[in-house]
């Protein structure tokens, strides 16, 4: 349908996101240092989505539109974890994920898949790379996002 809704939230941010994504999260006070996602996705309403809701929840947001530049942060600021699309320009996730792999750090970094493909083969190479988690984006609600950052990093 390609329509977007724009909504003012109460959290003084604007938050953007496609008809099919359900926005359910809740903000919780972190007292603990802040810690680092890495968003890597070329698709600008997810990307805003994503970082606006992850600011909210107290996240510091880093914001890559391929995988040569997701890479290039990754590897400069080490982040607590990687929100990372498979399909994008320049390098594919994939092979960010296999390049971030090759790295002594890279190696132990969670790392949650976003993607658009539901084809079990490019999961299965996603999670022959030791990704911890993905979501397919059209099945996917912000709340069950949240949660599983929860459990990897805080």
């Amino acid at each position: 349908m390609g329509r977007i809704l724009n909504i003012e939230s109460k959290y003084q941010c604007a938050i953007y996101f496609p008809p099919s994504f359900c926005l359910v999260y809740n903000t919780t006070d972190m007292t603990d240092q802040k810690k680092i996602i890495l968003v890597v996705e070329d698709e600008e309403p997810m990307q805003l989505v994503l970082r606006d809701v992850l600011k909210v929840e107290g996240y510091i947001v880093l914001e890559a539109k391929n995988g040569i530049e997701g890479l290039e942060l990754a590897l400069k600021e080490h982040p607590d974890l990687i929100l990372l699309d498979i399909l994008m320009p320049k390098m594919d996730g994939l092979e960010m994920l296999k390049n971030l792999r090759a790295d002594e750090w890279g190696r132990s970094v969670p790392v949650i898949v976003l993607t658009n493909l539901s084809d079990n083969e490019d999961i299965a190479k996603a999670v022959e790379e030791d990704v911890f988690e993905y979501f397919v984006k059209t099945d996917i609600r912000i709340d069950e996002v949240i949660a599983r950052i929860r459990e990897k990093i805080d």
